[in-house]
């Protein structure tokens, strides 16, 4: 795929979705860029701020499939991954896929389902594929998670584990529109929008699923100069020596950062990739892979804070 043409459907699909979604272009941009980058993406903010609804949106841009996973602390791998069921007719077991088979996943309220739940999601995540019963299940060529959080409410969930976590390419902060933007939504509203009837967003597939891969093979083929990558290289490594972090980013940061960059330069119409990619996706790549010191997070400072900090601090390549 060309650049120009990969440029063009890379945009129609955030203009698209901008069209229904008020107020939340920085979300929307980066939901796409995670789409386009092949990387997995973690949603945290409030409920009713319209992280189902962009999710949902990208698979009608895009012509691929949606399924939603409400976690629940009783939910069990075969409820996500699928089981075997004993076929009487034909005399042998059949596997019956459960609802992570889908191009795009958003599994609500992750942190609500147990260890042995998110391991079936982790291998998914991370291999692409699901084993039931010893056999490996292949997932779609453009699988892509968007699990949500929500930042308030602890009682009855599970942490993360660090391990699932780091598979998360973008950790995305789903906030509170302007009151400009509020007032809009209301007015939608008057004229007929429903979120619960896909038919009143008035949209219709950009691409489709084979032209959302190859969409992605030009993603990976945005051109990132050597110095930019020794800037990606600098920025991950500056944040296992600022005191107020315990732990670091890891190898892996560097090349979701790169990935993440290119997906960011392919949204802003250019066939390589700017320092200002990196630094627009440095937040969201780094702000849950970082782990702050306990007297850090007293005093009330963030990972966003850190981030902002060393960004400040680390040559910008000319």
């Amino acid at each position: 795929m060309e650049p120009e043409h990969a440029n063009e459907l890379a945009r129609r699909i955030v203009d698209d979705i901008r069209k229904v979604i008020v107020g939340q272009d920085g979300p929307v941009e980066e939901m796409a860029a995670a789409l386009l980058a092949g990387g997995h993406a973690l949603l945290e903010g409030v409920p009713g701020t319209a992280k189902t609804l962009m999710a949902r949106l990208l698979s009608m841009t895009t012509g691929a499939s949606f399924r939603r996973i409400q976690f629940t602390p009783d939910l069990m791998p075969s409820d996500v991954v699928g089981v075997n069921i004993y076929n009487m007719a034909m005399g042998q077991f059949v596997f019956r896929p459960g609802p992570i088979f889908s191009d795009i996943v958003l599994a609500d309220e992750i942190n609500r389902a147990p260890a042995k739940t998110q391991s079936a999601m982790l291998e998914a995540m991370q291999e692409r594929q699901a084993t039931v019963d010893g056999t490996p299940y292949a997932m779609s060529e453009v699988f892509t998670v968007f699990a949500t959080q929500n930042p308030v409410e602890f009682e009855g969930t599970y942490p993360l584990p660090e391990a699932e976590v780091d598979r998360f390419m973008l950790k995305i902060v789903v906030g509170y529109p302007e009151e400009s933007s509020e007032e809009m939504i209301l007015d939608k509203v008057q004229d007929g929008f429903d979120a619960a009837c896909p038919a009143s967003y008035g949209l219709t597939p950009v691409l489709d699923v084979p032209t959302l891969a190859a969409l992605r093979k030009a993603v990976r083929g945005v051109h990132v100069e050597l110095r930019v990558r020794r800037y990606v290289t600098a920025i991950v490594r500056a944040t296992r020596s600022l005191p107020q972090v315990a732990l670091g980013a890891s190898p892996r940061a560097a090349v979701m950062l790169l990935l993440a960059s290119q997906a960011s330069a392919i949204l802003a119409g250019r066939a390589f990739v700017t320092p200002d990619d990196v630094k627009a996706m440095a937040l969201p790549v780094l702000r849950h892979r970082i782990l702050l010191q306990p007297e850090v997070e007293v005093e009330g400072r963030t990972a966003d804070d850190c981030v902002r900090e060393l960004l400040l601090g680390v040559e910008v390549p000319r």
